[in-house]
């Protein structure tokens, strides 16, 4: 049996940069400890968009270029990115559509006991991630470490964990 570490989105725009928070920076340390600790295989997403964002449909709703494809904000954070083994999955939109699949192909290779989501932003991609892995593998328990994300607001990531628990996700 293996543990899955999903580690989502913790890239500079979302830390500090574009979309940042203090909240965002402040669990920086508790996820690279997170990362450090765990016995498991670690993946990373990375929200990747293009320089014509502004005219999707995400863009129209949220106006502020964010993770444009090789930019500094698109990068993950220096002292976490030195700590992963396998590629990023890129992802244009909130939650991987690619993820289901790679958790399967995962559990087939090796048993998954649980999968633990960490990064931002809780009410947005955690979510959206969080409930693809529970759609794709609905027996595996899923955990939500809300010491190690951070959502748009304190209040928006808040009604994220409330949401994820009544969804039968462990929220620590």
């Amino acid at each position: 049996m293996q543990n899955v570490l999903l580690v989502i989105d913790m890239q500079n725009d979302f830390i500090d940069g574009a979309l940042g928070t203090a909240e965002a920076v402040a669990i920086v340390p508790n996820v690279k400890k997170k990362i450090e600790e765990f016995e498991g295989t670690v993946l990373f997403t990375r929200d990747t968009h293009e320089t014509w964002y502004l005219e999707t449909q995400e863009g129209k709703n949220l106006p502020v270029p964010h993770c444009i494809r090789d930019t500094e904000g698109w990068q993950i954070r220096p002292e976490l990115d030195a700590l992963r083994k396998t590629e990023a999955i890129d992802k244009d939109t909130f939650g991987s559509s690619d993820l289901g699949g790679v958790l399967l192909d995962l559990n087939e290779e090796e048993p998954i006991d649980s999968i633990t989501f960490v990064g931002l932003c809780t009410d947005i991609c955690v979510i959206s991630n969080v409930m693809i892995a529970k759609a794709f593998l609905p027996e595996v328990p899923i955990i939500v470490d809300s010491s190690c994300c951070a959502g748009v607001t304190v209040e928006s990531h808040e009604n994220a964990l409330k949401a994820m628990k009544m969804c039968q996700v462990q929220v620590i």
